[in-house]
């Protein structure tokens, strides 16, 4: 059972709790969260890089030379690749870099990642995450505060309520503030912190398909 400290957001301990063991002690496969984290970055690539072939620049309409007689190489249009101007072959044009993979999957990395993150000692609890007003001053002060300076991905339950904190971390760019309904593999794995306000934890535990936590 993995027991982790409550916490205010000055760093004040409230309680200690156990950890849902249905996501935070499940089974490690390494594989398995190697394939979504390429899978995720794989889908982020957008594939619009574009360079033209020598049927798309312009010239080049007519043989710059006759076949014989001049000395010189053959050629048929001073469009061809080896021309200076000319087109480009073996060159990256639009595609998809999508990736599929299954959903039972991608959740068991989630979990996956989740359990490595938690013996880590990186998940911090906090009760009642929230700002009066948006001020990005305060939120990098609150979450050094509870990291000792380090990058940190914070969990929050809902944004209703949470617009200050959602808007004082736009210009941050070690600290990103995430919906539970949407973590992911690739930000677990790509913040040395996990802060999770506490009723994050019940939507993580429906979001991944588990049994919902019991207060």
């Amino acid at each position: 059972m993995t027991k982790v400290d409550v916490v205010d957001i000055a760093g004040k301990k409230l309680k200690q709790i156990e950890l849902p063991a249905s996501i935070f002690e499940a089974p490690v496969n390494m594989a398995l969260m190697h394939q979504a984290f390429v899978r995720q970055s794989a889908n982020a690539r957008l594939g619009t890089h574009e360079t033209k072939t020598r049927g798309d620049v312009s010239g080049g309409g007519r043989k710059p030379w006759r076949q014989k007689g001049t000395g010189r190489a053959r050629q048929g249009s001073i469009r061809s690749a080896q021309w200076v101007g000319g087109g480009k072959i073996h060159t990256p044009h639009p595609r998809s870099y999508k990736k599929k993979m299954l959903r039972k999957m991608r959740r068991a990395a989630v979990r996956s990642a989740l359990t490595v993150r938690a013996s880590e000692d990186a998940v911090i609890l906090v009760d009642g995450f929230n700002m009066k007003e948006p001020k990005t001053k305060d939120l990098l002060n609150t979450v050094n505060l509870l990291t000792g300076g380090k990058s940190a991905l914070v969990v929050v339950a809902e944004k209703e309520s949470k617009t200050n904190v959602f808007l004082s971390s736009e210009n941050l760019a070690n600290i990103k503030i995430l919906l539970a309904k949407y973590l992911n593999i690739r930000d677990l794995l790509s913040y040395d912190h996990l802060i999770f306000d506490l009723p994050a934890i019940n939507v993580i535990e429906e979001y991944l398909g588990t049994s919902k936590r019991t207060k």
